[in-house]
């Protein structure tokens, strides 16, 4: 999807993404591999009552979708962050995950018109509905300069 394409939206849902135990496990085993998203003996007795993914394999997900869903053949090239990140609630493996996004500014740069700068919420939610990520990103585009 092309940059004037997400600029005239007010929003996407993609999705459905779920994951497994396997799923949760490897992640967390390879970069987060604190004992509640790795040892499910040990999380049943835990705070959360049970293996949860990893807060950064919840944002790798979601990136997926965006990226194969929504990004695959814009000019998007780089973000230069977020505004804030949060985790409302855990990810529980055979969670389904559904991604909402909110278009919140979509310009072209004053200082660099080359580029097309969106700023957008990104909600993610289980099937109970409950938030499970909370991020505004900022993307930059490559556009063609203005005539």
């Amino acid at each position: 999807m092309k940059f004037a394409e997400i600029a005239a939206s007010k929003g996407f849902v993609l999705g459905p993404v779920t994951l497994d135990d396997e799923e949760v496990m490897a992640f967390a085993s390879s970069f987060d591999d604190q004992w509640f998203h790795t040892d499910p003996e040990a999380a049943a007795s835990g705070p959360f009552g049970g293996l949860i993914a990893s807060g950064w394999h919840t944002c790798a997900l979601a990136m997926r979708l965006v990226s194969r869903e929504l990004l695959a053949g814009s000019e998007s090239f780089a973000s230069p962050g977020l505004a804030y990140l949060r985790w409302p609630h855990p990810v529980r493996p055979g969670d389904q995950l559904t991604l909402h996004l909110t278009v919140l500014d979509a310009r072209r740069s004053a200082s660099r018109p080359e580029l097309g700068i969106v700023r957008w919420q990104w909600m993610m939610r289980n099937g109970a509905g409950q938030e499970v990520l909370d991020l505004e990103a900022t993307s930059m585009f490559k556009l063609d300069p203005p005539a």
